[in-house]
């Protein structure tokens, strides 16, 4: 019984959670990369490149009827804009966070010196 009460702690810790919902949301995330390349980039910007190519669609690039560079070029855009929005998002969690730094009020004298005695407390008790 001791290992099933083990990994039942372990399954319900934060982290696992945690790991469970950024997959989660990395899935969606993804299907909303793969709309904004499919419906929104390919249509405005790569559209009238194949065209002027003849082609249809990007994955019919390809050199000696074997390498499919075309398919690579879409996983590198892919790349390049799920790499651009995480910079973006993180950019504005970081941004979020300085503000709550500055939120935080400074600690007054009163409260340096307690942690002061605390911190000498402490090392007294550990000594």
């Amino acid at each position: 019984m001791g290992l099933i009460k083990e990994f039942k702690e372990f399954s319900i810790k934060g982290n696992v959670m945690d790991l469970a919902v950024g997959v989660i949301i990395g899935a969606a995330f993804t299907a909303i990369v793969k709309s904004l390349i499919d419906d929104v980039i390919t249509p405005l910007i790569l559209n009238p490149i194949l065209e002027a190519g003849h082609l249809k669609h990007l994955s019919d690039l390809v050199v000696m009827d074997t390498v499919k560079y075309g398919n690579f070029i879409a996983a590198v855009i892919n790349f390049v804009v799920v790499a651009f929005v995480l910079f973006l998002v993180i950019k504005g969690l970081n941004k979020m966070k300085a503000k709550e730094k500055k939120l935080a009020p400074e600690p007054t004298k009163e409260e340096l010196l307690l942690a002061e005695i605390r911190d000498i407390l402490q090392n007294k008790k550990e000594s």
